[in-house]
């Protein structure tokens, strides 16, 4: 049949492309052919083509089943738009009405559908099961296929069953495809869907303009991601994080930052996700911060960067992610976070889910530590994972490439690696044998007696931290192997074997360092390394002029940890000012234009440049215990019920109203002082705030002496910031 059909002249006319792409072509002739596919190609490499010229041409239905309602409506969208006649794609999913569904199938009947896109879940279903069995199917297209393994990034259940829906429909030819897919998911794909005799196409996963970056994620990570953004302003990005509160608050804050960004996640009605998809396509937005739940397919070819705010599960989803970037050949930036504690965090979500798929999750987890602090090219990384030698040592467009760490020699260190999973027998995973090399009696290494081998601690005198990077670049290097099969377990290749007996020079480099803490490790904002004394002491003697005029104490306007903060982060407008520690919306308002007036004056004067990062406005964070807090407050309820209610003790629910005056919100806790305290001890310490020359709790309670207990001076405290501050 095939060779009757000029398939450039088809592709010239459904589509308006003069030539193929890669493997498209032969592709296209197998499914043609009716032959079973399988098709293994990067994000961006023109996989739907595969499917939707083929099912243009042929008599009947395709079948495509799709994971995502947002991708069926994309593609759905796409084929129409350049169909002469409407209705030649539709999609079946649970967004539509009866009234839609019954258009869809009537179309189908008529012949007139060519495509039809549907849910793994509605495939499934008893009511569509039968309509298919009337209807005419061409073939079946698995998008995504990577869905079937449990070794897949991005594993559904539902994804199991299609086999038994196609047998009971009606078998017909299948175009397995996916863009993400080691040998292991390759094998549990073809299994699954009964098609090991299926003609495989692979393309090479090399995506020669990505740039891969990979950074610690410290405490001015959304400093950071802002001023990326605007150096390359106008472009089109998406920002990933795993949860989507995570996804919210970010997305609050480009905006606050002046950048057109939207959010999407499975949470948002199906109304606001398509709005947003549709804004970002058309450029109405410039950044979509997301879960995973977004992307899929979702075709925007000059998408310039792709940020990961939290490090991915698996490498598999890390590479589809990227991909989205710089489909159009063009410039694509990935940006990926790290930080341990996120993969101890995803660890612990692992609890409680069956032991072997926890196995899997924490292989899949050391693959993307492994990725991240690796030293070596992540071009070469990414590859070999994907089975893929990359040839280069330098691919000069990854920050390890960029900035090359210099080579140490390793090959005694090989030599004990690989002589140590000999004796093992190769029988152990990385983290045992690693144990194992370094003298560590684990409970394990005991049990196994493995602490009687010669080769127990032979590498105990080196730096324990080469370990990890030998390995890893032993595998990269075809010395060792891991068997995925059986969940990692490290194994000799013929090199390695023939290394023990010749060893050979063996350059490595050191991993990167990512300490556990690196998110506490950046200054502090505000921090008074940098703070401008001559600055800060004009803000001071303002404040002593302000106090004088008010009659209230200097401290009672501005305390000195924000007098620092403004000497050192120069807000000069009352949407900055907010940003200060200690400085709320009350407080701005009734304080803040003179300390702004003089603080832009001080940077025009003296001509400093404030530093783009510094200028990040944040959202303010309401917290609704906050909240509830002032609410109870407001009706007067007793504080020690309020601490009750919010389960908190007394002091803790002291400490939440202290910060709640301290950021500029006036309360009246009267009612409270007048049933718990003499009036006699309100009014003493009320007038030592009112004359001392710091509000600092500490020195007032040194000063006050034993009359007075802590909590009273707090209370005290409270209403006097509340009266004369707010």
């Amino acid at each position: 049949m095939t060779k009757e059909v000029n398939l450039t002249e088809q592709l010239k006319h459904y589509f308006g492309f003069n030539s193929f792409k890669g493997d498209q072509e032969a592709i296209i002739r197998n499914v043609l052919d009716g032959n079973n596919t399988f098709v293994l190609m990067p994000t961006g490499g023109g996989k739907s083509l595969c499917y939707q010229l083929p099912s243009l041409i042929m008599d009947g239905t395709a079948i495509v089943v799709s994971p995502l309602i947002a991708l069926m409506k994309n593609q759905v969208d796409v084929i129409n738009g350049m169909s002469e006649n409407d209705g030649v794609a539709h999609f079946l999913n649970s967004s539509l009405n009866k009234a839609a569904i019954d258009h869809v199938k009537a179309d189908i009947l008529s012949g007139r559908t060519k495509l039809l896109y549907v849910a793994p879940e509605s495939l499934n279903k008893e009511e569509y099961i039968a309509f298919f069995k009337t209807v005419h199917i061409s073939f079946y297209a698995i998008d995504e296929a990577h869905c079937i393994s449990e070794w897949g990034h991005d594993f559904r259940p539902e994804y199991r069953k299609i086999r038994h829906a196609v047998d009971e429909i009606g078998r017909a030819p299948i175009i397995a495809l996916t863009a993400t897919a080691t040998d292991k998911v390759r094998t549990d794909i073809l299994r699954s869907l009964g098609i090991e005799d299926a003609r495989q196409f692979r393309s090479s996963f090399n995506r020669p303009n990505l740039y891969y970056e990979v950074r610690p994620k410290t405490k001015d990570v959304d400093k950071q991601i802002i001023t990326f953004i605007r150096q390359n302003e106008g472009k089109s990005g998406i920002i990933y994080c795993l949860s989507r509160k995570k996804v919210e608050e970010l997305s609050a804050v480009l905006r606050a930052n002046d950048i057109k960004a939207a959010p999407y996640h499975a949470g948002l009605d199906s109304a606001t996700r398509s709005q947003t998809q549709d804004d970002f396509l058309m450029e109405r937005i410039d950044v979509i911060v997301a879960t995973i739940a977004f992307g899929m397919g979702i075709d925007k070819p000059d998408v310039r960067f792709v940020i990961h705010y939290d490090i991915p599960k698996s490498l598999e989803g890390y590479y589809q992610e990227t991909g989205r970037a710089g489909r159009d050949g063009g410039e694509g930036k990935c940006i990926a976070f790290y930080a341990r504690k996120d993969l101890k965090k995803l660890e612990k979500f692992m609890e409680g889910k069956p032991v072997a798929e926890q196995d899997i999750g924490r292989q899949l987890l050391q693959e993307t530590e492994a990725y991240a602090e690796s030293s070596v090219c992540r071009r070469k990384m990414l590859l070999h994972y994907f089975g893929e030698v990359y040839p280069k040592d330098n691919c000069g467009n990854c920050d390890n490439c960029l900035h090359p760490k210099k080579k140490i020699e390793g090959m005694n260190q090989l030599l004990i690696a690989l002589s140590a999973i000999k004796a093992l027998k190769e029988n152990f995973r990385q983290e045992y044998v690693i144990d194992f090399i370094r003298g560590r009696g684990t409970d394990d290494i005991k049990a196994h007696k493995h602490d009687q081998l010669e080769e127990f601690g032979s590498g105990e005198d080196e730096d324990p931290k080469v370990w990890n990077p030998v390995i890893r670049q032993a595998l990269i290097a075809g010395y060792l192997r891991k068997d995925v099969e059986s969940y990692g377990l490290l194994k000799l290749t013929a090199a390695g074997k023939r290394f023990i007996k010749s060893p050979v020079s063996f350059p490595i480099v050191m991993d990167a360092e990512f300490k556990e803490d690196s998110e506490e490790e950046s200054n502090p904002e505000g921090g008074t390394a940098v703070l401008d004394p001559e600055l800060f002491g004009m803000l001071k003697d303002l404040r002593k002029k302000m106090a004088r005029k008010l009659e209230v104490p200097p401290y009672v306007i501005f305390q000195d940890p924000s007098l620092e903060q403004m000497a050192t982060m120069y807000p000069v407008n009352m949407e900055e000012l907010q940003q200060i520690q200690g400085v709320g919306a009350g407080k701005a308002k009734r304080y803040g234009p003179e300390f702004v007036k003089l603080i832009k004056q001080h940077c025009e004067e003296n001509g400093i440049e404030r530093p783009e990062e510094l200028r990040v406005r944040t959202v303010p964070k309401k917290s609704m215990q906050k909240v509830k807090i002032i609410k109870s407050i407001d009706l007067q309820v007793p504080l020690d019920d309020i601490a009750v209610a919010e389960g908190l003790d007394f002091d803790d629910l002291l400490t939440k109203v202290e910060e709640i005056v301290d950021s500029g919100t006036r309360l009246n806790i009267d009612y409270f002082l007048d049933d718990v305290m003499d009036e006699d001890h309100v009014d003493d310490i009320y007038d030592y705030f009112m004359n001392a020359e710091t509000g600092d709790l500490n020195t007032a309670i040194e000063e006050l002496g034993a009359d007075y207990n802590d909590d009273e001076i707090r209370l005290v405290r409270i209403k006097f910031l509340s009266e004369m501050a707010n």
